[in-house]
């Protein structure tokens, strides 16, 4: 792994499409990033589909073999709002060699705690920084893909994310997104039901406004350079509390899209 940064989050041009609000509100509650019963439970449940999804569509797009313990080896991906690491690090054991950028301290630290203090994390290309995509712009850096779940509906300006998002991706790579669906059935369940009646997330976690519909966010991936994206929902089974991959959109979705 390499060595940590210590650049600044975010210079004040950046801040701009930075909630505050929000980096504040994760921020409090790092430490549980890796607790499986804690308040990140519902991201814990949702990562075999999640990134089944991932590994699958960078293997198809880039025609890699897609067998073996590191399926993505070759791969240099970067992983935006990485939080306290659960998607960068399996990306890395995979075989990817991963950077992982959140603005908020305190989520970089419990990421590079946790993979510091895992007796497997030897040989991992696997790097944190606190950091916000247009700093990476600015640094010239491109990827062969970019990936960032469950972000989009916490930014003020998704146009403007997903564009900065996509320059980062080289030509020819790829970028993956999900986010939640903007519609009475969301709010209902991803909202009302998940945070005031199920406490499966912190009350405030989400604001419904910035739920992001499938429509929407194919006109900003297209207009940040890269093909129309496919989508893939994910969802719950009550009966066998698990997420899959569904062709229901309706509330969780992840889209995959190429340059």
């Amino acid at each position: 792994m390499t060595a940590p940064s210590t650049r600044p989050a975010a210079n004040a041009a950046d801040a701009r499409n930075l909630d505050p609000a929000e980096v504040e509100r994760f921020g409090r509650i790092a430490a549980e990033w890796w607790d499986t019963k804690g308040k990140f439970r519902p991201l814990h449940q949702l990562a075999p589909a999640r990134l089944t999804f991932v590994r699958d569509e960078l293997v198809r797009h880039f025609g890699l073999k897609g067998t073996g313990l590191k399926p993505l080896k070759g791969l240099r991906l970067l992983d935006v709002g990485c939080g306290g690491g659960l998607v960068s690090e399996p990306l890395a054991r995979m075989g990817a060699s991963v950077t992982g950028i959140d603005p908020g301290r305190e989520n970089v630290e419990a990421a590079r705690a946790h993979v510091g203090g895992n007796s497997g994390h030897g040989g991992l290309e696997l790097t944190y920084r606190v950091a916000m995509v247009e700093e990476l712009a600015a640094e010239g850096q491109h990827f062969d893909a970019v990936i960032s779940l469950e972000v989009v509906e916490h930014v003020p300006d998704v146009a403007a994310f997903v564009a900065a998002c996509g320059g980062l991706v080289r030509p020819g790579g790829a970028l993956v997104l999900s986010t939640i669906n903007r519609n009475l059935k969301s709010y209902a369940l991803a909202i009302v039901a998940a945070e005031y009646v199920f406490g499966w997330l912190p009350r405030g976690t989400h604001q419904w406004d910035r739920f992001v519909t499938p429509e929407e966010l194919a006109r900003h991936v297209t207009g940040a350079g890269l093909s129309l994206p496919t989508f893939k929902g994910i969802v719950y089974d009550p009966l066998n509390d698990t997420w899959s991959l569904s062709n229901d959109t309706d509330v969780n979705y992840l889209g995959f899209a190429g340059k």
